[in-house]
Protein backbone atom coordinates (compact mmCIF):
# COMPACT_ATOMS: atom_id res chain seq x y z
CA UNK A 1 0.00 0.00 0.00
CA UNK A 2 1.57 3.58 -0.97
CA UNK A 3 1.77 5.99 1.74
CA UNK A 4 -0.79 8.32 0.19
CA UNK A 5 -3.34 5.44 0.72
CA UNK A 6 -2.10 4.02 3.82
CA UNK A 7 -5.16 4.94 6.28
CA UNK A 8 -3.62 4.16 9.49
CA UNK A 9 -0.97 7.47 9.37
CA UNK A 10 -1.04 9.41 12.75
CA UNK A 11 -3.18 7.11 14.58
CA UNK A 12 -1.31 6.04 17.28
CA UNK A 13 -0.07 9.36 17.80
CA UNK A 14 -3.70 10.56 18.20
CA UNK A 15 -4.74 7.60 20.00
CA UNK A 16 -2.02 8.85 22.48
CA UNK A 17 -3.49 12.60 22.73
CA UNK A 18 -7.22 11.42 23.86
CA UNK A 19 -5.45 8.87 26.63
CA UNK A 20 -6.58 11.11 29.43
CA UNK A 21 -9.92 11.53 28.27
CA UNK A 22 -9.76 7.97 28.20
CA UNK A 23 -8.57 6.43 31.09
CA UNK A 24 -10.73 9.70 33.03
CA UNK A 25 -13.47 7.51 31.40
CA UNK A 26 -12.00 4.03 32.72
CA UNK A 27 -11.27 5.27 36.00
CA UNK A 28 -15.32 6.37 36.87
CA UNK A 29 -16.77 3.20 35.40
CA UNK A 30 -14.08 1.11 37.34
CA UNK A 31 -15.06 3.63 40.53
CA UNK A 32 -18.74 2.60 39.80
CA UNK A 33 -18.94 -1.26 39.02
CA UNK A 34 -22.18 -2.78 38.03
CA UNK A 35 -23.16 -6.95 37.68
CA UNK A 36 -25.36 -8.44 34.89
CA UNK A 37 -27.47 -7.51 32.31
CA UNK A 38 -28.47 -4.13 34.13
CA UNK A 39 -25.78 -1.36 33.70
CA UNK A 40 -28.00 1.76 34.07
CA UNK A 41 -24.73 4.06 35.36
CA UNK A 42 -22.12 2.26 33.06
CA UNK A 43 -24.92 2.39 30.17
CA UNK A 44 -25.11 6.44 30.79
CA UNK A 45 -21.71 7.35 31.09
CA UNK A 46 -20.87 5.30 27.20
CA UNK A 47 -23.80 7.40 26.24
CA UNK A 48 -22.56 10.94 27.78
CA UNK A 49 -18.76 10.26 26.14
CA UNK A 50 -20.08 9.65 22.72
CA UNK A 51 -22.54 12.41 22.88
CA UNK A 52 -21.85 14.63 19.49
CA UNK A 53 -20.81 12.21 17.85
CA UNK A 54 -21.97 11.05 14.31
CA UNK A 55 -23.37 8.15 15.51
CA UNK A 56 -26.43 6.24 14.93
CA UNK A 57 -26.81 5.43 19.23
CA UNK A 58 -29.69 2.71 20.51
CA UNK A 59 -30.04 1.44 23.31
CA UNK A 60 -30.80 -2.81 24.32
CA UNK A 61 -34.59 -3.46 25.60
CA UNK A 62 -33.86 -6.28 27.77
CA UNK A 63 -30.72 -5.38 28.93
CA UNK A 64 -28.27 -2.15 29.42
CA UNK A 65 -26.49 -2.18 26.04
CA UNK A 66 -25.65 0.41 23.48
CA UNK A 67 -25.22 0.23 19.73
CA UNK A 68 -23.30 2.84 18.14
CA UNK A 69 -22.83 3.10 14.15
CA UNK A 70 -21.07 5.10 12.39
CA UNK A 71 -21.30 5.63 8.17
CA UNK A 72 -17.98 6.04 6.11
CA UNK A 73 -18.12 7.89 3.69
CA UNK A 74 -16.92 5.59 1.30
CA UNK A 75 -18.65 1.96 0.27
CA UNK A 76 -17.08 -1.03 2.28
CA UNK A 77 -18.24 -3.63 4.51
CA UNK A 78 -19.55 -3.09 7.55
CA UNK A 79 -17.58 -4.20 10.92
CA UNK A 80 -18.27 -4.73 14.50
CA UNK A 81 -15.88 -3.81 17.14
CA UNK A 82 -17.22 -5.10 20.65
CA UNK A 83 -16.24 -4.14 24.14
CA UNK A 84 -17.85 -5.78 27.42
CA UNK A 85 -18.84 -3.46 29.87
CA UNK A 86 -20.20 -5.99 33.54
CA UNK A 87 -17.88 -6.12 36.68
CA UNK A 88 -17.25 -9.14 38.62
CA UNK A 89 -18.59 -9.70 42.55
CA UNK A 90 -15.46 -9.50 43.59
CA UNK A 91 -13.98 -7.21 46.42
CA UNK A 92 -11.41 -4.79 45.28
CA UNK A 93 -7.71 -5.15 47.04
CA UNK A 94 -5.99 -3.14 44.39
CA UNK A 95 -5.29 -0.41 46.88
CA UNK A 96 -5.72 1.99 43.78
CA UNK A 97 -6.84 5.71 44.15
CA UNK A 98 -10.09 5.09 42.55
CA UNK A 99 -10.98 1.26 43.17
CA UNK A 100 -14.80 0.09 43.20
CA UNK A 101 -16.37 1.98 45.71
CA UNK A 102 -19.39 -0.68 45.49
CA UNK A 103 -18.86 -3.43 48.44
CA UNK A 104 -18.80 -6.88 46.57
CA UNK A 105 -18.07 -5.40 42.83
CA UNK A 106 -15.17 -4.82 40.69
CA UNK A 107 -14.01 -4.40 37.41
CA UNK A 108 -11.64 -7.42 37.75
CA UNK A 109 -11.46 -8.51 34.09
CA UNK A 110 -10.53 -5.31 32.51
CA UNK A 111 -14.47 -4.70 31.05
CA UNK A 112 -13.70 -0.85 31.87
CA UNK A 113 -11.06 -0.25 29.80
CA UNK A 114 -12.42 -2.10 27.12
CA UNK A 115 -15.11 0.06 27.29
CA UNK A 116 -12.80 3.15 27.45
CA UNK A 117 -10.79 2.12 24.82
CA UNK A 118 -14.04 1.21 21.75
CA UNK A 119 -15.15 4.95 23.20
CA UNK A 120 -11.76 6.68 22.25
CA UNK A 121 -11.57 4.53 18.74
CA UNK A 122 -15.24 5.94 18.03
CA UNK A 123 -14.22 9.33 17.76
CA UNK A 124 -10.86 8.14 16.67
CA UNK A 125 -12.75 6.75 13.16
CA UNK A 126 -16.08 9.76 13.46
CA UNK A 127 -12.37 12.18 12.91
CA UNK A 128 -11.63 10.31 10.11
CA UNK A 129 -14.58 9.32 8.43
CA UNK A 130 -14.35 10.72 5.38
CA UNK A 131 -11.49 7.89 4.98
CA UNK A 132 -13.28 5.15 6.33
CA UNK A 133 -14.87 2.63 3.90
CA UNK A 134 -18.49 1.16 4.94
CA UNK A 135 -20.17 0.92 8.28
CA UNK A 136 -18.51 0.67 11.86
CA UNK A 137 -20.98 -1.03 14.65
CA UNK A 138 -19.77 -0.40 18.44
CA UNK A 139 -20.59 -3.01 20.25
CA UNK A 140 -20.99 -2.10 24.23
CA UNK A 141 -22.28 -5.28 25.73
CA UNK A 142 -23.75 -6.33 29.71
CA UNK A 143 -23.10 -9.66 30.77
CA UNK A 144 -20.36 -10.82 29.66
CA UNK A 145 -19.55 -12.75 32.70
CA UNK A 146 -22.86 -14.07 33.66
CA UNK A 147 -25.86 -14.64 30.84
CA UNK A 148 -24.70 -14.46 27.63
CA UNK A 149 -25.09 -10.84 26.75
CA UNK A 150 -23.69 -10.83 23.27
CA UNK A 151 -26.39 -14.02 22.57
CA UNK A 152 -28.93 -11.19 24.07
CA UNK A 153 -27.76 -7.94 21.82
CA UNK A 154 -27.45 -10.57 18.70
CA UNK A 155 -31.48 -11.48 19.46
CA UNK A 156 -31.77 -7.51 19.71
CA UNK A 157 -30.58 -7.55 15.90
CA UNK A 158 -27.10 -5.85 16.44
CA UNK A 159 -25.71 -8.03 13.78
CA UNK A 160 -28.57 -6.91 11.44
CA UNK A 161 -31.34 -4.33 12.30
CA UNK A 162 -29.57 -2.69 14.87
CA UNK A 163 -26.38 -2.37 12.97
CA UNK A 164 -28.05 -0.69 10.06
CA UNK A 165 -27.58 -3.85 7.84
CA UNK A 166 -25.58 -7.66 7.83
CA UNK A 167 -22.13 -6.91 9.64
CA UNK A 168 -19.66 -8.41 7.81
CA UNK A 169 -16.71 -8.97 10.19
CA UNK A 170 -16.36 -8.08 14.03
CA UNK A 171 -13.17 -7.87 16.07
CA UNK A 172 -12.72 -7.79 19.48
CA UNK A 173 -9.81 -7.01 22.11
CA UNK A 174 -9.11 -8.20 25.38
CA UNK A 175 -6.35 -6.94 27.84
CA UNK A 176 -4.11 -9.23 30.15
CA UNK A 177 -1.05 -9.07 32.38
CA UNK A 178 0.59 -11.96 30.77
CA UNK A 179 1.72 -10.18 28.55
CA UNK A 180 3.96 -6.57 27.87
CA UNK A 181 2.48 -3.80 27.70
CA UNK A 182 1.11 -2.71 24.64
CA UNK A 183 1.81 -5.54 22.58
CA UNK A 184 -0.83 -7.81 20.83
CA UNK A 185 -1.27 -11.65 20.62
CA UNK A 186 -3.71 -13.58 18.59
CA UNK A 187 -4.13 -16.68 16.71
CA UNK A 188 -6.56 -18.24 13.94
CA UNK A 189 -8.49 -20.88 15.03
CA UNK A 190 -9.66 -21.74 18.50
CA UNK A 191 -8.16 -19.15 20.91
CA UNK A 192 -10.89 -19.30 23.63
CA UNK A 193 -12.42 -22.55 25.49
CA UNK A 194 -15.96 -23.32 25.41
CA UNK A 195 -17.21 -23.70 28.99
CA UNK A 196 -19.91 -26.15 30.56
CA UNK A 197 -20.76 -26.68 33.89
CA UNK A 198 -22.07 -29.98 35.65
CA UNK A 199 -23.31 -31.16 38.78
CA UNK A 200 -23.64 -34.61 40.01
CA UNK A 201 -25.79 -35.93 43.22
CA UNK A 202 -24.61 -38.84 44.75
CA UNK A 203 -27.33 -40.68 46.39
CA UNK A 204 -26.90 -43.36 48.80
CA UNK A 205 -28.23 -44.00 52.27
CA UNK A 206 -27.79 -41.91 55.97
CA UNK A 207 -27.24 -43.05 59.05
CA UNK A 208 -25.01 -43.24 62.36
CA UNK A 209 -20.97 -42.20 61.86
CA UNK A 210 -20.46 -45.18 64.11
CA UNK A 211 -21.92 -48.27 61.91
CA UNK A 212 -21.69 -47.17 58.32
CA UNK A 213 -21.91 -50.94 57.16
CA UNK A 214 -25.56 -50.44 57.99
CA UNK A 215 -25.59 -47.41 55.72
CA UNK A 216 -24.82 -46.49 52.61
CA UNK A 217 -22.16 -43.71 52.66
CA UNK A 218 -22.15 -41.20 49.63
CA UNK A 219 -19.31 -39.37 50.80
CA UNK A 220 -16.45 -41.37 49.69
CA UNK A 221 -18.10 -42.69 46.59
CA UNK A 222 -18.42 -38.75 45.20
CA UNK A 223 -14.04 -38.43 46.37
CA UNK A 224 -14.10 -41.82 43.84
CA UNK A 225 -15.87 -40.07 41.28
CA UNK A 226 -13.96 -36.47 41.16
CA UNK A 227 -10.55 -38.85 41.00
CA UNK A 228 -12.14 -41.14 38.48
CA UNK A 229 -13.14 -37.75 36.36
CA UNK A 230 -9.77 -36.69 36.02
CA UNK A 231 -8.10 -40.41 34.71
CA UNK A 232 -11.10 -40.11 32.29
CA UNK A 233 -9.68 -36.99 31.02
CA UNK A 234 -6.11 -37.92 30.55
CA UNK A 235 -7.23 -41.66 29.54
CA UNK A 236 -9.68 -40.62 26.76
CA UNK A 237 -9.03 -37.02 25.75
CA UNK A 238 -6.57 -36.45 22.74
CA UNK A 239 -4.15 -34.17 24.22
CA UNK A 240 -4.11 -32.41 20.68
CA UNK A 241 -7.84 -31.36 21.51
CA UNK A 242 -7.38 -30.97 25.08
CA UNK A 243 -10.30 -30.87 27.78
CA UNK A 244 -10.38 -29.35 31.62
CA UNK A 245 -12.35 -30.73 33.84
CA UNK A 246 -12.68 -29.36 37.36
CA UNK A 247 -14.46 -29.83 40.06
CA UNK A 248 -14.83 -26.80 41.80
CA UNK A 249 -17.91 -27.59 44.60
CA UNK A 250 -17.98 -30.72 47.23
CA UNK A 251 -20.73 -30.74 49.76
CA UNK A 252 -22.09 -32.98 51.76
CA UNK A 253 -23.40 -33.87 54.76
CA UNK A 254 -24.42 -31.03 58.46
CA UNK A 255 -22.38 -33.13 61.60
CA UNK A 256 -19.33 -35.01 62.03
CA UNK A 257 -21.32 -37.88 63.60
CA UNK A 258 -23.71 -38.12 60.71
CA UNK A 259 -23.37 -40.20 57.52
CA UNK A 260 -25.47 -38.11 54.90
CA UNK A 261 -27.61 -39.30 51.99
CA UNK A 262 -26.50 -37.42 49.43
CA UNK A 263 -23.22 -35.86 48.41
CA UNK A 264 -23.02 -33.32 45.45
CA UNK A 265 -19.85 -32.33 43.72
CA UNK A 266 -20.15 -29.28 40.88
CA UNK A 267 -17.37 -28.32 38.24
CA UNK A 268 -17.01 -27.19 34.86
CA UNK A 269 -15.55 -28.65 31.59
CA UNK A 270 -13.45 -26.48 29.11
CA UNK A 271 -12.72 -28.08 25.43
CA UNK A 272 -12.14 -26.68 21.96
CA UNK A 273 -13.64 -28.54 19.69
CA UNK A 274 -17.52 -29.80 19.35
CA UNK A 275 -16.17 -33.59 18.82
CA UNK A 276 -14.31 -33.41 22.58
CA UNK A 277 -16.61 -31.43 23.86
CA UNK A 278 -19.79 -34.23 23.56
CA UNK A 279 -17.38 -36.58 24.63
CA UNK A 280 -16.59 -35.03 27.82
CA UNK A 281 -20.08 -34.59 28.27
CA UNK A 282 -20.91 -38.29 27.90
CA UNK A 283 -17.67 -39.35 30.02
CA UNK A 284 -18.86 -37.07 32.40
CA UNK A 285 -22.10 -39.16 32.80
CA UNK A 286 -20.57 -42.32 32.40
CA UNK A 287 -18.00 -42.21 34.86
CA UNK A 288 -20.68 -40.78 37.64
CA UNK A 289 -23.15 -43.05 37.37
CA UNK A 290 -20.76 -46.47 36.96
CA UNK A 291 -18.81 -45.50 39.55
CA UNK A 292 -21.68 -45.25 41.77
CA UNK A 293 -23.29 -48.42 40.57
CA UNK A 294 -20.75 -50.17 41.78
CA UNK A 295 -20.77 -49.23 45.27
CA UNK A 296 -24.92 -49.35 44.96
CA UNK A 297 -25.15 -46.20 44.98
CA UNK A 298 -26.98 -43.79 42.13
CA UNK A 299 -25.78 -41.07 40.75
CA UNK A 300 -27.85 -38.32 39.23
CA UNK A 301 -25.56 -35.75 36.25
CA UNK A 302 -27.03 -32.33 34.93
CA UNK A 303 -24.82 -30.62 32.43
CA UNK A 304 -25.73 -26.79 31.44
CA UNK A 305 -24.00 -25.66 28.20
CA UNK A 306 -22.38 -22.67 28.16
CA UNK A 307 -20.41 -20.33 26.10
CA UNK A 308 -19.14 -22.62 22.42
CA UNK A 309 -15.40 -21.46 21.72
CA UNK A 310 -14.18 -18.86 20.46
CA UNK A 311 -12.91 -19.08 17.20
CA UNK A 312 -10.64 -16.98 15.17
CA UNK A 313 -11.36 -17.05 11.36
CA UNK A 314 -8.06 -17.15 9.69
CA UNK A 315 -8.63 -14.36 6.94
CA UNK A 316 -9.29 -11.91 9.50
CA UNK A 317 -6.80 -12.54 12.01
CA UNK A 318 -4.81 -12.01 9.30
CA UNK A 319 -6.05 -9.19 8.59
CA UNK A 320 -5.96 -7.95 11.83
CA UNK A 321 -2.61 -8.54 12.52
CA UNK A 322 -1.08 -7.13 9.44
CA UNK A 323 -2.77 -4.19 10.96
CA UNK A 324 -1.16 -4.02 13.85
CA UNK A 325 2.01 -4.99 12.44
CA UNK A 326 1.48 -1.69 10.54
CA UNK A 327 0.38 0.38 13.29
CA UNK A 328 2.81 -0.87 16.67
CA UNK A 329 5.93 -2.74 14.05
CA UNK A 330 5.75 -6.02 13.54
CA UNK A 331 8.09 -6.64 16.76
CA UNK A 332 5.09 -5.83 19.24
CA UNK A 333 2.79 -8.12 17.17
CA UNK A 334 3.03 -12.22 18.61
CA UNK A 335 0.94 -15.28 17.13
CA UNK A 336 -0.21 -17.29 20.32
CA UNK A 337 1.12 -20.71 20.56
CA UNK A 338 -2.01 -21.97 22.06
CA UNK A 339 -5.60 -21.33 22.97
CA UNK A 340 -6.59 -20.38 26.59
CA UNK A 341 -9.08 -22.39 28.33
CA UNK A 342 -10.88 -18.99 29.29
CA UNK A 343 -14.31 -18.59 28.20
CA UNK A 344 -15.87 -15.97 26.32
CA UNK A 345 -19.36 -14.93 24.83
CA UNK A 346 -17.89 -12.78 21.93
CA UNK A 347 -17.96 -16.54 20.46
CA UNK A 348 -21.81 -16.62 19.94
CA UNK A 349 -21.16 -13.25 17.58
CA UNK A 350 -17.78 -15.66 15.64
CA UNK A 351 -20.44 -18.60 15.41
CA UNK A 352 -22.66 -16.00 12.60
CA UNK A 353 -19.48 -13.62 11.23
CA UNK A 354 -16.01 -14.08 10.51
CA UNK A 355 -13.71 -12.21 13.42
CA UNK A 356 -11.24 -12.03 15.44
CA UNK A 357 -10.67 -11.37 19.30
CA UNK A 358 -7.08 -10.92 20.23
CA UNK A 359 -5.11 -10.08 23.36
CA UNK A 360 -3.57 -6.35 24.25
CA UNK A 361 -0.93 -6.58 27.01
CA UNK A 362 -1.26 -4.41 29.84
CA UNK A 363 1.36 -5.88 32.58
CA UNK A 364 2.54 -2.80 34.66
CA UNK A 365 6.02 -1.80 34.42
CA UNK A 366 8.50 -3.10 36.29
CA UNK A 367 7.00 -6.58 36.82
CA UNK A 368 8.14 -9.36 35.42
CA UNK A 369 5.61 -12.30 33.66
CA UNK A 370 3.96 -13.86 36.56
CA UNK A 371 4.45 -11.25 39.18
CA UNK A 372 1.77 -9.00 38.17
CA UNK A 373 -2.07 -10.60 39.33
CA UNK A 374 -3.75 -11.58 36.57
CA UNK A 375 -7.41 -11.61 35.52
CA UNK A 376 -10.21 -11.86 37.66
CA UNK A 377 -7.87 -11.67 40.78
CA UNK A 378 -9.07 -8.69 43.68
CA UNK A 379 -5.29 -7.18 42.72
CA UNK A 380 -5.64 -7.14 39.21
CA UNK A 381 -3.93 -3.42 38.11
CA UNK A 382 -3.34 -3.10 34.36
CA UNK A 383 -1.27 -0.47 32.98
CA UNK A 384 -3.56 2.74 31.48
CA UNK A 385 -0.57 3.42 28.74
CA UNK A 386 -1.92 0.23 26.63
CA UNK A 387 -5.31 1.85 26.50
CA UNK A 388 -4.12 4.39 23.76
CA UNK A 389 -2.82 1.11 21.62
CA UNK A 390 -6.47 -0.35 22.16
CA UNK A 391 -8.01 2.35 20.85
CA UNK A 392 -5.98 2.80 17.90
CA UNK A 393 -6.15 -1.08 17.18
CA UNK A 394 -9.81 -0.85 17.09
CA UNK A 395 -9.48 2.08 14.69
CA UNK A 396 -6.84 0.57 12.34
CA UNK A 397 -9.28 -3.07 12.14
CA UNK A 398 -12.01 -1.25 10.90
CA UNK A 399 -9.94 0.98 8.33
CA UNK A 400 -8.26 -1.47 7.03
CA UNK A 401 -11.27 -4.04 6.75
CA UNK A 402 -12.43 -2.90 3.03
CA UNK A 403 -8.93 -3.65 1.94
CA UNK A 404 -9.05 -7.44 3.54
CA UNK A 405 -12.43 -7.47 2.58
CA UNK A 406 -11.30 -6.33 -1.41
CA UNK A 407 -8.16 -9.30 -0.96
CA UNK A 408 -10.89 -11.94 0.47
CA UNK A 409 -12.66 -11.65 -2.70
CA UNK A 410 -9.53 -11.22 -4.89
Amino acid sequence: MSAAREPLTGLLAQAHALLPDTVALRRAIHRHPELGTHLPRTQQAVLDALAGLRLHLATGSGLSSVTATLEGALPGPTVLLRADMDALPVEEESGLDFASRVPGAMHACGHDAHTAMLVTAARLLSARRSELAGRVVFMFQPAEESGGGALRMIEEGVLGTAAGGRVDCAFALHLTTRFDSGTLHLRPGPTFAASDRFRVTVRGRGGHASAPHLGLDPVPVACEIVQALQSMVTRTVDVHDPAVVTVASVHAGTAGNVIPDTAEIAGTFRTLSPATRQLVREGITRVAHHVAAAHAARAETTLTEGYPPVVNDPARTAALHDAAAALLGPGRVHRLPRPFMWAEDFSYVLERVPGAMAFLGARPPGLAPGEAADLHSARVVFDEEALAVGSALHAAAALRAGDASAARRG
